[in-house]
């Protein structure tokens, strides 16, 4: 038996080796045991289910349909590992059915009204019919087909055991047509040999289905993986907030506070010497007032990194022309919006396009960037282009920041792109939600 290599790859090899590869193999072995399994299922699904409806005018029928959800979500457990195991599925787990309220009552009144156990049954009803086609078409051509490739190995076996000249397929009025020449025996091979070339791509065809049904009803709900997503959205947010709270903390402590204490103490001089040198204390007020001057730059610059007045006040065309204007090589801003977008993606966006153009100065070995901002359908669109050395990664470790990007942009269903083939400058695409 092979190894998916066989099938990895395109061409006449990957065909040739499909008929022996693993996967083959293991998709047969699925659809094989998938019959046997879902007659199991099918079965005590649609009695459990008919003996529990049939029982609900008694207190009866509750416990049955219960105990009837909780097999049908243990036989989503197997199917779960035979998809794994055969199909190489990913299909997680759904979330274990937890009660309100303790006790038996609380807990089967949770299955009953948990809509993935009663997926599990629906998989369980509908996937026999399913699992009789596939075990028949499945068998049907893997057995004529490697039977007729076969044919000239084992067609000996009719004259010496049975009498007769090969195998007959045609027995009508006296009149007999056996597959006994040369030829018959030639033509009989290569149609075992279609038939078994096309019968890994026909598994592919038949399993795909099955991994639909594992996915759609054996699987997480929609609901629920959202739900998982937005978790895992808020542990990125709240790690992003608190690094920027641990960066605006560490820039006050030593930028601004230090200096504003080193203020002091040269006022606190300047004061003690007016009376015995004024000069100095004047030369020393001087130098206060510029400490002063500077302090307040880096104030200013602090209160522009956590959100800066003027794109409160005049949206992203002037905040990112204000940005750009800092940025160390000249930077064209084209900004086309209709109107603002929600507060949190614009200051989102001007975020972005600062941590862009922040790059760009320090990394990007660029002569020009450019910043362009529109709205297409209900998502925001930010594209920046630069003219430097390109090979800038996403990946984390790069020291770009790009993968702090991607991850700020993945907590409110952003998307970012990048375009950096090396030596050929870079185009980083961001697509926001136009609200949140």
């Amino acid at each position: 038996m092979g190894d998916d290599r066989g099938t990895s790859g395109g061409g006449i090899g990957a065909v040739l080796r499909a008929p022996v590869s693993g996967r083959t193999w293991r998709e047969f072995g699925y659809l094989m045991t998938g019959l046997p399994l879902s007659t199991v299922y099918f079965a005590a699904a649609v009695t459990g289910v008919s003996l529990g409806a049939g029982l609900l005018v008694t207190f009866l029928g509750i416990p049955v349909l219960a105990g009837v959800l909780a097999m049908c979500r243990g036989f989503g457990q197997v199917e779960r590992v035979r998809a794994r195991a055969l199909l190489r599925s990913g299909t997680a787990d759904p979330a274990p059915v937890r009660a309100a309220k303790g006790g038996a009552l609380g807990a089967m009144g949770a299955m009953l009204k948990s809509g993935s156990a009663w997926r599990h049954v629906l998989y369980s009803v509908i996937h026999f019919p399913w699992a009789v086609f596939g075990f028949c078409v499945a068998l049907v051509f893997w057995t004529y087909g490697w039977s007729f490739l076969l044919y000239p190995l084992w067609h000996w076996v009719f004259p010496t055991f049975t009498g007769q000249p090969g195998l007959q397929l045609i027995q009508d009025d006296g009149y007999s047509f056996y597959l006994d020449s040369p030829a018959e025996i030639a033509v009989t091979s290569l149609t075992g040999l279609a038939l078994t070339l096309l019968t890994p791509w026909l598994f592919r065809a038949l399993t795909a289905v099955d991994r639909v049904l594992v996915d759609g009803l054996l699987g997480p709900s929609r609901l629920a993986g959202r739900v998982t997503e937005l978790e895992s959205d808020r542990g990125v947010v709240a790690d992003t907030a608190a690094a920027d709270l641990r960066r605006i903390e560490r820039d006050l402590h030593d930028g601004a506070q230090a200096r504003l204490a080193a203020l002091a103490m040269d006022l606190g001089l300047a004061k003690e010497k007016l009376g015995e040198d004024p000069q100095a204390a004047a030369r020393m007020v001087d130098e206060a007032h510029g400490e002063v001057k500077i302090a307040l730059r880096e104030l200013r610059d602090l209160a522009r990194g956590i959100h800066p007045a003027v794109l409160t006040d005049r949206g992203l065309d002037a905040a990112l022309s204000s940005v750009a204007a800092r940025c160390a090589v000249p930077v064209r801003v084209a900004v086309d919006l209709p109107r603002r977008p929600a507060a949190a993606i614009e200051g989102i966006a001007y975020f972005t396009v600062s941590e862009l153009l922040q790059n760009i100065s320090k990394h990007a070995g660029a002569r020009s960037a450019s910043v362009e901002v529109w709205k297409s359908g209900e998502r925001l669109m930010v594209q920046v282009t630069d003219d430097g050395r390109g090979g800038a990664s996403t990946t984390a470790g790069t020291g770009t920041g790009l993968a702090g990007l991607t991850e700020r942009l993945d907590a409110v269903d952003g998307v970012l792109v990048v375009d950096s083939p090396s030596g050929d400058g870079t185009t980083v695409t961001a697509e926001l939600p136009w609200r949140v």
